[in-house]
């Protein structure tokens, strides 16, 4: 099964902190995991949320990305941002950033993993291909994971939840 990406959603239409309805321009389609995004961000409204994106590549069309990150904007703007590729890069709101790639291919989720702990995050949605370090000892963690894959890869995870996004 093929799938097109279409950028972007024009605009949410929000009542009380839910979705009512999405408005879509015209000829865009709202593919499969735009809705389960949408859903798993519904949620979680009461819960403390990071998203974490790999910057270690710029290998996925930015437009992908951003949109990802402005669907949590708008949707959740207390979701905590979270760029990383071998170290963190910066934290902020969800909504006060941009997304700076390093293009040197060089991942590692140990930091963000574990600073997801201490922060005490309830569910941790990380955008990336997975082909990142990660250490054995690290064979679970205490929240809720979700990994964002772009591409048509699907790979394994040593936990969580794998959810592609292309």
């Amino acid at each position: 099964m093929s799938y097109r990406y279409y950028p972007s959603i024009l605009q949410l239409v929000l009542t009380k902190n839910k979705i009512c309805s999405l408005i879509l321009t015209k000829g865009l389609v709202m593919l499969r995991w735009h809705k389960t995004v949408l859903s798993m961000i519904q949620q979680r409204q009461d819960k403390k949320i990071a998203l974490a994106v790999d910057t270690s590549t710029d290998e996925f069309p930015a437009i992908l990305i951003n949109n990802v990150v402005k669907l949590f904007e708008q949707v959740k703007p207390d979701t905590i941002l979270v760029q990383a590729d071998f170290k963190i890069r910066s934290i902020s709101s969800v909504k006060s950033d941009t997304i700076k790639y390093y293009k040197h291919g060089k991942s590692s989720y140990t930091l963000v993993l574990e600073w997801a702990n201490e922060e005490k995050i309830d569910t941790l949605f990380y955008i990336t291909d997975v082909t990142g370090f990660l250490p054995d000892e690290i064979n679970d963690v205490n929240y809720e994971m979700i990994w964002l894959v772009p591409g048509i890869f699907s790979p394994r995870v040593p936990f969580g939840k794998v959810l592609k996004i292309a």
